[in-house]
């Protein structure tokens, strides 16, 4: 069985970026329902529980239909938010991109400005809830993508490497309705060498 996976930092060690109460309730609420939910499908379908959770989220669509939309909104939402976790960093705010990611970024976008602005415009671009990716491909191109509710590029054939939850439960208790203040804050706190690392 699945679980809630521990964050490597306190739940305020990204302010004042992102509030300590909404990682906590992001965290140890949204994030365990899906943990939860996932687990009590897959009690359905014992033959799934040897599954990783990449597999059940790139092969959902093969599971017994009983248990096939749950596989794909609570185990997506398992891995999303575990990725979304393993990308931010305390005090990155002086952080960009180095060495081959930064390399990467440039040869698919002419630059690392051009990249965040694209990028930025994406998430703002997200009708409702769901999520933007910064993808790889099986040639490793780069692209970036947006998927709705808890849809991953695994899906897709698609690499993940640096996903925005763009959900309002990721940002509303400190930034309300404006989004992109959300947006410009969470680059302050992106851990680049993490993205890099799922690069290789």
């Amino acid at each position: 069985m699945f679980e809630l996976p521990k964050l490597p930092y306190a739940y305020d060690a990204l302010e004042p970026f992102i509030d300590a109460k909404t990682m906590e309730l992001h965290h140890s609420k949204h994030h365990q329902t899906y943990v939860t939910k996932l687990n009590e499908a897959l009690l359905q379908a014992p033959e799934w529980e040897v599954k990783t959770l990449e597999e059940i989220v790139k092969h959902y669509a093969e599971a017994p239909e009983s248990i096939r939309g749950a596989l794909r909104n609570h185990g997506g939402g398992h891995l999303n938010h575990s990725l979304f976790w393993e990308s931010l960093k305390p005090q990155a705010a002086a952080a960009e991109p180095q060495a081959a990611i930064k390399q990467a970024l440039e040869a698919n976008f002419g630059a690392y400005s051009t990249f965040r602005e694209i990028y930025t415009k994406a998430a703002l671009g997200v009708f409702g809830s769901g999520w933007v990716w910064l993808v790889k491909d099986s040639a490793s191109k780069l692209s970036i993508i947006t998927t709705p509710n808890q849809d991953n590029p695994h899906t897709q054939g698609l690499t993940p490497l640096l996903g925005l939850d763009v959900w309002e439960h990721a940002y509303y208790l400190k930034y309300q309705n404006r989004r992109a203040e959300y947006i410009e804050a969470w680059w302050n706190v992106v851990d680049w060498v993490a993205v890099e690392n799922k690069l290789a």
